[in-house]
């Protein structure tokens, strides 16, 4: 069984022009699923339909969502389009072995584009399990919105042709959202522990702990052992007496 096509999340955008074109460009290499996040002008948006040139199906199915972590819950495999980030300790890959990670995760997978004046934020980066970067003239490395979205649709849609079955995990790795939920139940217990000190770098520890959790490829039973733990860890112990 083939895994499912890639799901393309554009991250705060702020043009319905550039959605829709966006859209023209996933639907030249098959890819009809778009989930938006945060919209700066709303959702629908009148002026996508005209930029999508006939890609109706993909504005028509669009799914809106408040939240990165939202957009991604059942994916389990989460990839960002954006430059390399200094503060993030997560792998970088280009355009190839993106499509090769996709081809070879069972699950659900989804690429991040933020918006198109700043691009992600860290803290919407750090929820990837790799950055990819294409390579470009680095004296002009100005690409819009859709430029993006249709170079890495067509390096997908090239390895349908070209890649070879892969090998599966024993175990499907477990989507976003389990993951997200550990680690808000870790730092729910950091944070009770005093562990986040001094506040100024209470956001940078954050993404620290978020980047060590999301490249590791849990499965769900790993998941639930390990927040298992972590109840036992935070919960007080009981002496046989009936005494803590």
């Amino acid at each position: 069984m083939e895994p499912p096509p890639p799901v393309i999340v554009l991250v705060r955008p702020q043009l319905g022009q550039n959605i829709g074109k966006a859209a023209r460009a996933m639907l030249n290499f098959g890819l009809t699923e778009l989930r938006l996040v945060a919209p700066r002008d709303g959702w629908p948006n009148p002026e996508a339909g005209p930029a999508a040139s006939g890609a109706d199906i993909v504005l028509e199915r669009a799914q809106l969502f408040d939240t990165v972590a939202e957009a991604v819950a059942d994916c389990s495999l989460v990839l960002a389009s954006t430059v390399r980030r200094r503060e993030l300790v997560i792998p970088v890959v280009g355009p190839e072995e993106m499509a090769v990670r996709i081809g070879s995760n069972p699950g659900r997978s989804a690429i991040l584009f933020g918006p198109e004046r700043s691009g992600l934020a860290t803290e919407e980066a750090a929820q990837a399990h790799a950055i990819v970067t294409v390579p470009i003239n680095p004296e002009f490395g100005s690409v819009n919105l859709a430029q993006a979205v249709i170079l890495l649709a067509y390096e997908w849609s090239r390895s349908q042709r070209l890649a070879q079955p892969t090998a599966r995990e024993a175990e499907p790795p477990a989507a976003h959202g389990e993951v997200d939920g550990l680690i808000g139940q870790l730092e729910g217990a950091l944070n009770s522990a005093g562990y986040f000190h001094p506040p100024e770098r209470t956001q940078a520890t954050r993404n620290t702990i978020r980047t060590i959790f999301t490249k590791t490829g849990w499965s769900s039973r790993e998941i639930k052992a390990v927040r298992g733990i972590l109840r036992a860890l935070s919960s007080p112990r009981i002496r046989p007496d009936g005494c803590e």
